[in-house]
Formats: structure tokens, C-alpha cells, sequence
């Protein structure tokens, strides 16, 4: 298990951005799997982070202190110790949102062939289905955006 699936995403993100920030201090290398740095943030924290196995990777923030989490101060070590990591989440990253956003357009793109192919019956029904069990933001919306009142 790396120590990027152990973390959180917003522990990743804030660490990420606690690396590029310049946040790790006085980093030593206890072994070439082991170090302890000291990362400034709200307060000053000291940290451990083991390579091989994240889990053991310690940090005296209220977040993690005593708790197997990773944290991060822990990430913001992590990717200063191996910088090639930082931008590797960051192009994986990117390139999960591109292609997210392909996906969700061709998505649109087929809603609205598929939408010009219906009969007027089938979209009467289709649009009474949706203001039935669409969450009711959605129903007041298509009440307020068309000027209907009860």
C-alpha cells in the first residue's frame, strides 16, 4: 500500500500544496526509507514518515496525533523527500479530469440525440418522472423558472 491510497484526498491536496509552499523544514534522513522532518503550519509539527510502510508514519498535529492517519504534514514530507511524486499525482490528476470531462460531455452530447428522437408523450413522461423524484431544488426551479403558481 502506497502512502498517496492511505491518505485522504484533502490531506494529499493540503500537502501538496504545504510542499510547493516550502513548508518542510530540517528534513533528516534516518534511513533510506525513514525520515523526520519538521513541518510549519498553524504550529510547528514534527514528523516521521516511513516509506515502506506508511502506516507507521507519525505526526504530532491535533489530526493525527496518536492515529494511524496520514496526514498533511506527512504528505507535504512525503513529497519533498520524493519530488517526482508530487508531480506525478498532479499530471495523473489532470488527466483523470480531462478525461472526466470528455466523458461527461459525450454524456450530454447522446442526452440531447436521444432527447430529439422522443415522441412528445415520452417527454411529458419523461419530465413527469423527473419533477416526481428529482430532489425538490429541482421542482421549484421548473416552478419558479416557468412563472407557475399553485
Amino acid at each position: 500500500m502506497s502512502i498517496i491510497t492511505s491518505a485522504s484526498g484533502s490531506s494529499i491536496w493540503r500537502g501538496l500544496e504545504y510542499y510547493k509552499l516550502n513548508k518542510v523544514k530540517d528534513i533528516k534522513e534516518i534511513s533510506n526509507y525513514e525520515y523526520e522532518s519538521t513541518v510549519e503550519g498553524t504550529d510547528k509539527y514534527n514528523v516521521y514518515l516511513n516509506l515502506k510502510k506508511p502506516r507507521t508514519s507519525k505526526c504530532n498535529c491535533p489530526h493525527a496525533n496518536g492515529k494511524m492517519i496520514i496526514c498533511k504534514h506527512i504528505m507535504a514530507t512525503y513529497f519533498t523527500v520524493v519530488p517526482n511524486s508530487a508531480k506525478e499525482f498532479e499530471e495523473e490528476q489532470l488527466a483523470l479530469q480531462e478525461e472526466y470531462e470528455e466523458y461527461r460531455e459525450n454524456q450530454y452530447n447522446n442526452s440531447r440525440k436521444y432527447l430529439r428522437r422522443m415522441t412528445k408523450q415520452e417527454l411529458i413522461d419523461e419530465l413527469d418522472y423527473i419533477l416526481d423524484y428529482a430532489p425538490e431544488w429541482v421542482y421549484e426551479d421548473f416552478i419558479r423558472r416557468n412563472d407557475i403558481d399553485g
